[in-house]
């Protein structure tokens, strides 16, 4: 299927790595020119470069904190005007509620509700203007089903998608649709932090905790980034005008819930 999105410009954040790194080339298959950004301007320039060498398009990589307003500020000054924003941020520690700060809330709010509430407040009303736009946020499946060790993703993100729910319904008569993408279980490196922390408070080794793990998914494996990164690209394509305001689960049936 052409996804009908050859030609426009994207900002995708979090995208040296993991799923970031998937929505990232899967846009720039479709022929969209793409601006990613990441903390480590090392894994960022190798991503970039992999992604021009695969698919012949612009990529702009700009290395940065997403989460402060320098860093978002960078990035919009290399895309001022994108027609698609795919926010993304690593995911805050696991632990219990009880050893976390008012800081450590601060900062999970920041990366994983704040940052991208302000892309969209600096690039919406372009898109309004032009009547065309698509934003998917990269939040979690915690957000439909919590993980007790996840709080701080839990809030923040759950804060996230209801701030979604009322925005995307104000925009979608211009064009414009605001979608969020639930990631279960994927190969990346926040499903090895995770399987890091639960094996040293268990004493196993982190090999053994991902295969115990693994047996519990329902699809019997963890998801590709790859095959996010096709969702991802779907929801920005042309043929979604009329998906607006959903959460969707990316997460091979882990969710036991009918609705």
């Amino acid at each position: 299927m052409d996804l009908g999105i050859k030609g426009r410009s994207a900002i995708v954040c979090a995208a040296s790595k993991g799923l970031g790194r998937g929505s990232a080339l899967a846009l720039a298959r479709e022929g969209v020119a793409v601006t990613i950004n990441a903390r480590r301007a090392d894994a960022l320039e190798a991503t970039a470069a992999a992604i021009r060498k695969e698919t012949g398009v612009k990529v702009t990589a700009v290395a940065g904190d997403i989460t402060t307003e320098a860093g978002r500020a960078a990035v919009l000054a290399a895309c001022p005007v994108p027609d698609i924003l795919v926010t993304n941020a690593g995911g805050p520690p696991s632990g219990d509620f009880r050893a976390w700060s008012r800081e450590d809330w601060l900062k999970a709010l920041d990366a994983s509700m704040l940052a991208p509430i302000a892309l969209m407040k600096a690039t919406i009303d372009g898109m309004i203007d032009r009547r065309w736009g698509r934003v998917v946020n990269i939040t979690s499946g915690s957000v439909k089903n919590p993980y007790p060790t996840l709080g701080l993703s839990n809030g923040a993100r759950a804060g996230l998608t209801g701030f979604v729910a009322g925005l995307a319904r104000q925009v979608v008569k211009h064009g414009v649709t605001i979608n969020n993408l639930l990631p279960g279980s994927h190969e990346t490196d926040r499903l090895h932090q995770l399987a890091e922390a639960e094996a040293k408070a268990a004493g196993k080794t982190v090999e053994a905790v991902l295969e115990a793990n693994k047996a519990y998914e329902t699809a019997g494996r963890y998801g590709t980034a790859e095959e996010f990164g096709a969702a991802c690209a779907f929801l920005c394509s042309a043929h979604t005008g009329f998906i607006t305001g959903q959460n969707l689960l990316l997460d091979g049936g882990a969710y036991p819930g009918t609705l």
